[in-house]
């Protein structure tokens, strides 16, 4: 599918074989429309105060390469405080709660209502520690039974951004790894998919 004007040419899609047509070689342009909360994705502090920063304004000593701290949360519904552990482990990290809920990924239990998430002591001790960024590989980050959204809150409130649906958290170090999450500049936008590398050696 493809829309051309000649006369200050508007593209939303362009095939290899429709520019070859028109012009001097073949290239693609695609479009894209796509829901903000969706696949892995990332929450600016926007998404609870328009007064925060949006995707645009977001800090990008939170976003690129981070030092990362791996949380083992396995068979956790609530993920507490005394999970964190130490805190000078957590102080400017990207915190990345490991939970394996990501192992049911694309199936209806993904959804279910008693997935892993933090709860509200852990949400105060990440604030405390100052966590550059804070991730989980589930649902959500909060209680889907709790209204109130606690954790996306506290963190927002304290310009602290959440990545929800990480996946291969296995394979990342419990240290000395490091995060980039890049969503693009979008300005008055609140979340967006990302793709997150961690980078680490061996």
């Amino acid at each position: 599918m493809a829309t051309l004007r000649k006369l200050g040419i508007v593209i939303v899609d362009l095939s290899h074989e429709i520019a070859a047509g028109v012009f001097a070689g073949s290239f693609g342009i695609g479009s894209l429309s796509v829901f903000g909360n969706i696949g892995t994705c990332l929450d600016a502090p926007y998404h609870y105060d328009a007064e925060r920063a949006d995707l645009a304004h977001l800090p990008l000593e939170r976003l690129v390469n981070v030092s990362i701290t791996i949380v083992h949360a396995f068979g956790r519904t609530s993920v507490t405080a005394a999970d964190l552990g130490d805190p000078e482990q957590l102080w400017g990290r990207a915190v990345l709660v490991h939970t394996g809920w990501a192992h049911h990924w694309a199936t209806p239990r993904y959804l279910g209502l008693d997935c892993p998430h933090l709860a509200p002591d852990a949400v105060d001790k990440l604030v405390d520690a100052n966590a550059a960024l804070v991730g989980i590989d589930s649902l959500r980050i909060d209680d889907p039974r709790d209204p109130n959204r606690l954790a996306r809150q506290r963190l927002l409130g304290a310009d602290i951004p959440i990545i929800e649906h990480l996946t291969n958290l296995e394979s990342v170090p419990d240290t000395g790894a490091r995060l980039t999450a890049l969503p693009p500049p979008a300005r008055e936008m609140a979340s967006f998919p990302v793709r997150a590398v961690a980078v680490h050696d061996g």
